[in-house]
């Protein structure tokens, strides 16, 4: 299954008889709750997740957003009304940061009809198309989760592949290079990673870049479906991103979900600063 969905094709199949699961995971690193961005409109039939609360386990050694336990998410799912059999799309403000790491998740627990919005809320809106802002009625699903569908790294799996492999940092540059850190204790990179930040899988209005676009600006980093590559960032929210974008490219990757915030609760972990 394709990973992304348009609005158009959105759109037509919530008119059908068998319309997907819409789950909103509106999410913000500062700012108000996506909760408030919910509140004040939604795709019809949405249902709100939280990113914190229902796709990541409590913060700790193990990073800001680690993964969450099995009996979780499958409850949160099955909350939002997901089951194995019925489509699930999944969808943010725009540049899919937030619904990847949805997709990502659902997937890795075993659920393999997911799809992202490619553009997000802001691309329903502009197309003209209705929101909401009542809360729908849930029947709850039937979802069971199944971990380890989607490969992971820890630190030491990070830090190997770094130097055999194609590590990814997908923060934004100057948090690569060390000169700013604004949510972790330490600044700088894995030794050995390279950067691409997730804002260069997008056009400026967070839809996509064509695969062949994609796949030219991973092979330029060395990463290609010849390659053994993961992805970090600081908590594993963005880094989704990139195992989202890697995956329109068609090359495999793995997440380290702990990423930057895991890899710095070790103060004997090695840092790197400066251009990889």
């Amino acid at each position: 299954m394709h990973p992304l969905i348009d609005v158009s094709a959105l759109d037509r199949l919530l008119r059908g008889q068998e319309p997907p699961v819409l789950l909103d995971v509106r999410w913000h690193l500062a700012g108000p709750p996506g909760i408030e961005s919910y509140r004040k409109g939604h795709l019809p039939g949405a249902v709100f997740v939280d990113l914190d609360r229902d796709v990541a386990g409590p913060p700790g050694r193990g990073g800001r957003h680690p993964l969450p336990a099995t009996g979780d998410f499958e409850a949160a799912m099955r909350r939002a009304g997901v089951s194995a059999g019925r489509l699930v799309v999944v969808y943010d403000d725009a540049d899919s940061t937030a619904a990847a790491r949805l997709w990502w998740s659902l997937r890795y627990f075993g659920h393999d009809r997911v799809r992202v919005l490619d553009g997000g809320y802001r691309a329903w809106t502009e197309a003209g198309l209705r929101v909401s802002t009542a809360d729908p009625e849930v029947k709850p699903g039937d979802f069971i989760a199944t971990p380890g569908r989607l490969p992971v790294l820890d630190a030491e799996g990070a830090a190997a592949l770094a130097t055999a492999g194609v590590l990814l940092d997908a923060r934004a540059a100057e948090r690569f290079r060390g000169e700013q850190e604004p949510v972790d204790p330490v600044a700088g990179h894995i030794p050995g990673a390279r950067n691409a930040p997730t804002s260069g899988n997008v056009g400026v209005d967070g839809r996509f870049l064509p695969p062949e676009l994609l796949r030219e600006r991973f092979a330029q980093l060395g990463a290609t479906d010849a390659s053994d590559v993961g992805a970090y960032c600081g908590s594993g929210v963005t880094a989704a991103h990139e195992i989202l974008a890697l995956t329109l490219a068609g090359i495999p990757a793995a997440l380290y979900v702990g990423s930057w915030s895991n890899w710095v609760a070790d103060s004997d972990r090695p840092v790197a600063t400066g251009e990889s």
